[in-house]
């Protein structure tokens, strides 16, 4: 179960909000202006909810026009972001519009919600700072220890029918980040407390990042074990610990107490399962057609974190490339790789689409492999799958503007990658793998490819200086003008324990502030020997980015972002243009594949008489999804390009390299490099045939 949509759905709904407003009323607590407003407002926020929610659960389009015509909805202060409306979202249609003022709306109530009922509660993480980082176990046990809040109360009666209907001998809670362990840990501490036999363990992203170090025995109060990295074959051990009276007690990564001591069990000799065996995710048991989709920003790749609903799958276990320096490469779900066959991985995806309905999918690798990748999407080109995907990448080479197009025509809609700092000397630092110059080429492919492109961004990197900063916003600013780049966030750098710089803080210029660990272990404070502050560029280098992601203030000089002295950029204007408009490498690659993804054309035979000669020529005409064009060749030549064409069909079983191609049309024409680089092969290459 998802108890996170199940208790926002509770609570925004009628009768949820009424009693959101009757508890406050009785608790008498003080309101701010903008609390007293919505407060004010509570029968309109009551009599709009219901249809709000069905509206976000994509159940009532035609309420978007209600919602955008004005005073439908009852505004407080998440309102007076408006005046940017038309700026933001002058090119987005009145659904997407409707949604983001549904979303201010729920915002609203959430903004009232933290003020008036429960300090923690959020959207999309609760309590996230107890969690945050918290070395020690202190502060989150003394919180568990006081009264549970009314949020707490409402998600735990709900865990307690879904119990009782169930009579579990085992609760596994998933903890993917911070912001889900306080709610973990209440609902635990619920379940011991009225279902003592029954068995509570944890797993998830951060477990395996935060609690590797695990000392404090009173988290066993709560949890009876916690189990790291790939769940499988620990949840399965796990089944077989409890179901069995723990007559058989081998276990994987798995922590437990014995003796009021905390101990780090793996003595099982089974080996965890490969990844084509673990088998397709089920979702049959989540209410999949009440989540809701929302618009909290313009920014166009946040909207597709939280806009609709994906389907999630992993190409890959790990990271092919597995160097960066900020990673937690050193963990195995980083530095084990293993991919998954692209036949498998599409059988995955059939049998999804069939048990969801849902045909949109979001792979969440730490960053797809190019080559998979292009065979995923030739499988899902060849059973004919309409599909919508998009992924996280590496901004490498392969990505060759042919492999783009291919992305593209298999539904590929955007990619995300980590451009980080945009110097070649501190992503040489960071151990990239890529230069400015070839991400300004691999966007710029994407990007005339119809795909969107998100930078992750950082800033702050051991070492990096304030002309690197302002350098880098420099190379994103360009980025941004020659319409390369769609989408981007600045993140600060954070040092993580698992990192290599967080293994060895000496080599990267970094004064580490370890503190005891017998909680969670990952976000490690330090010094920069640089003695910079790098904090203070955070406000400008957002506010910019902003800008620039709505078309607008290329033209500004750097220094207006901020409010203190920064150096004159070093960049030239024209360096990220002149990194796209290097010649491209015509050389034949005589091991490429080609792959001819149109329909093949209309052909018409014509005849021509020169000096009493009779000429025969083939004319071809070829129909894409958006446009024709036909070419004229020599009866000869053109029927030896058709048949060419038919064996490299996205149909065809063939595997035909350019070198074939070359050896035939050479033994009987001769001269291919003059045939290949004609003008007719241009118009075919620029439209469905693909050199990979």
């Amino acid at each position: 179960m998802d108890l996170g949509i199940e208790v926002i759905l509770e609570l925004f709904s009628k009768k949820g909000l009424q009693e959101i407003f009757d508890f406050v009323t009785s608790s008498g607590v003080e309101m701010s202006e903008n609390s007293q407003r919505i407060y004010s407002l509570q029968s309109d926020y009551v009599k709009t909810i219901d249809s709000i929610i069905a509206f976000l659960q994509g159940k009532n389009p035609s309420l978007a026009r209600q919602i955008c015509s004005g005073n439908f909805l009852p505004e407080a202060s998440r309102f007076a972001q408006l005046d940017d409306m038309e700026w933001a979202f002058g090119n987005m249609g009145m659904q997407d519009k409707a949604k983001h003022l549904a979303t201010l709306y729920l915002e609203d109530l959430s903004d009232f919600i933290v003020e008036c009922v429960d300090e923690n509660f959020g959207f999309s993480r609760y309590a996230e700072r107890l969690g945050r980082s918290a070395n020690s176990f202190d502060g989150l046990y003394k919180v568990l220890n006081s009264k549970p809040t009314y949020i707490d109360e409402l998600a735990l009666s709900i865990l307690k029918s879904r119990v009782k209907e169930t009579q579990p001998k085992l609760i596994c809670f998933s903890v993917p980040f911070p912001g889900n362990l306080y709610s973990a840990f209440r609902c635990a501490q619920f379940l011991k407390n009225n279902f003592p036999e029954i068995k509570v363990a944890m797993g998830g992203g951060f477990p395996n990042t935060e609690l590797r170090d695990l000392k404090d025995e009173r988290v066993f109060e709560f949890f009876d074990f916690i189990t790291l990295d790939d769940g499988e074959l620990p949840v399965e051990l796990l089944y077989n610990f409890v179901c069995s009276s723990g007559v058989d007690n081998s276990l994987k990564r798995t922590f437990l107490l014995q003796n009021n001591q905390v101990i780090y069990k793996n003595n099982s000799t089974l080996n965890d399962y490969k990844q084509s065996q673990v088998g397709t995710p089920d979702y049959s048991d989540l209410l999949l057609d009440k989540y809701i989709s929302v618009i909290e920003v313009a920014n166009p790749m946040h909207s597709l974190w939280s806009d609709g609903r994906w389907n999630k799958l992993t190409m890959a276990h790990g990271c092919y490339w597995g160097k960066c320096t900020f990673c937690d490469i050193s963990l195995d779900y980083i530095k084990v790789y293993e991919p998954i066959h692209a036949k498998i991985l599409v059988d995955r995806m059939e049998e999804i689409i069939a048990q969801t309905g849902e045909t949109g999918f979001h792979f969440v690798d730490e960053a797809a492999p190019p080559a998979l990748m292009r065979e995923l999407a030739l499988e899902i080109l060849r059973r004919n799958l309409v599909v919508t995907w998009w992924t996280n990448i590496r901004f490498e080479k392969s990505f060759t503007r042919d492999l783009c197009f291919l992305l593209k025509e298999s539904g590929c809609i955007a990619v995300s990658g980590g451009l980080e700092v945009a110097s070649d000397r501190l992503l040489e630092l960071i151990k990239k793998g890529v230069t400015i110059e070839q991400v300004a080429q691999v966007t710029r492919n994407f990007t005339e490819s119809g795909i969107m492109v998100h930078a992750y961004l950082m800033y702050g990197y051991p070492t990096q200086t304030i002309q690197e900063t302002v350098d880098s916003l420099e190379m994103v600013r360009q980025m941004f003008e020659l319409g390369i780049l769609q989408s981007g966030f600045w993140h600060q750098f954070a040092m993580t324990a698992h990192s290599p710089v967080g293994l060895n803080p000496e080599e990267f210029g970094v004064v580490p502030d370890l503190k005891e660990i017998s909680f969670a272990n990952n976000d490690v404070e330090f010094k920069d020997k640089t003695g910079i502050n790098h904090d203070k560029f955070s406000f400008g280098l957002k506010k910019s980015l902003f800008n620039y992601m709505h078309g607008v203030c290329f033209d500004y000089d750097l220094q207006d972002w901020f409010d203190f002295k920064i150096p004159r950029t070093k960049i030239h204007p024209d360096y990220i243009q002149e990194c796209i408009s290097k010649e491209e490498d015509f050389k034949i690659r005589q091991n490429a594949r080609l792959l001819f993804l149109g329909e093949l054309p209309r052909v018409i035979y014509t005849q021509k008489q020169k000096k009493g000669k009779v000429f025969e020529n083939i004319i071809m005409y070829f129909e894409t999804k958006s446009s024709s064009f036909s070419l004229t060749l020599e009866k000869e030549k053109g029927e030896w390009l058709i048949e060419q064409l038919k064996n490299i069909h996205i149909t065809s079983d063939h595997k035909i390299t350019l070198a074939v191609w070359k050896n035939s049309f050479d033994e009987i024409f001769g001269d291919f490099e003059l045939f290949w680089h004609s003008k007719n092969i241009q118009k075919i290459k620029q439209n469905s045939l693909l050199v990979l």
